[in-house]
């Protein structure tokens, strides 16, 4: 008991053990905050990996595009609807798209 006594009277441990509090939980820097920001980094270079595959895989289909005339010629006929002059383009709408469509609008 009296060494207890000694421990908690002694000023340099009580200084240490404030010190200690003070930087886990009351600094500018504490340690939630370093937690918080370690897993917002974390969230952030995941975000970069996918935007960086992303881009990779436009840059690939540019560059297809630009090099491969059929694949240009799709690409158009699928996204723009466009035709040739002798063809017709049927555009077929799903059902379920159908539905969800009529509900979203005002």
């Amino acid at each position: 008991m009296k060494r207890l006594v000694n421990l908690i009277k002694n000023k340099y441990l009580l200084a240490s053990v404030a010190f200690m509090v003070w930087m886990v939980f009351f600094d500018r820097n504490d340690m939630t905050s370093q937690l918080d920001y370690r897993s917002k980094v974390n969230k952030l270079e995941e975000e970069k990996d996918f935007y960086t595959k992303e881009i990779a895989k436009a840059e690939k289909d540019l560059q297809e595009l630009t090099t491969n005339p059929d694949r240009l010629e799709k690409f158009a006929r699928e996204r723009y609807y466009m035709r040739r002059d002798n063809e017709d383009i049927y555009v077929v709408i799903d059902e379920k798209d159908k539905k969800k469509d009529s509900k979203s609008s005002f």
